[in-house]
């Protein structure tokens, strides 16, 4: 059970640690490159990415992680075993929370509204620079809450693989009426 455990936390890791990057690369550069171009042009660019973002290895990836993330947070309050169990849960908390909810409640929606634009008016460019500013924001937090889960993550893997074996009697190595090696329990 506790190699299973380990697995599960370091996929949790590393689809947090994946997630964060694309959310690290838009915050970075992708959104900033964006707001350099003519709005028409920012709307539409973003307009595109917003649909072929919606593929299965993204999603997936995405979605996955969130699964197993509450996979993590259900197996280590069922088999609580101190600081790795807490670090489980607070980074499938995390990720669930800081990455998928405010996805949904903060950048699905922004996405939304963009997609109603259909001209590069007055109106289309007032609402593409509150976007990009709007949208950069909650990106911001999804990629800090990605990292911050994927640390907890490694930190419960660690702890977990770190436990000591306990020690065997050498009673249980021995015949004690023989004195002959018997395999060890």
């Amino acid at each position: 059970m506790d190699q299973l455990f380990i697995l599960l936390v370091i996929l949790c890791a590393l689809g947090s640690g994946a997630i964060g990057g694309v959310f690290f690369a838009f915050s970075n550069f992708v959104m900033p490159a964006l707001a350099r171009l003519a709005p028409a042009e920012g709307v539409h660019a973003m307009q595109a990415i917003n649909v072929t973002v919606l593929n299965r290895l993204f999603l997936g990836t995405f979605m996955g992680t969130g699964l197993l993330s509450i996979a993590a947070i259900i197996v280590a309050l069922l088999r609580w075993d101190g600081l790795g169990s807490l670090c489980a849960v607070l980074g499938g908390a995390t990720y669930v929370l800081g990455s998928i909810l405010v996805t949904m409640r903060g950048n699905v929606p922004l996405n939304n509204a963009l997609m109603r634009i259909t001209q590069a008016d007055a109106l289309g460019e007032a609402t593409w620079r509150g976007y990009v500013r709007d949208w950069t924001r909650w990106n911001h937090v999804r990629t800090i809450a990605c990292f911050v889960a994927m640390a907890l993550f490694i930190v419960a893997a660690v702890l977990q693989s770190a436990k000591p074996i306990p020690p065997q009697s050498i009673a249980d190595c021995i015949d004690l009426e023989s004195g002959n090696p018997v395999p060890c329990n």
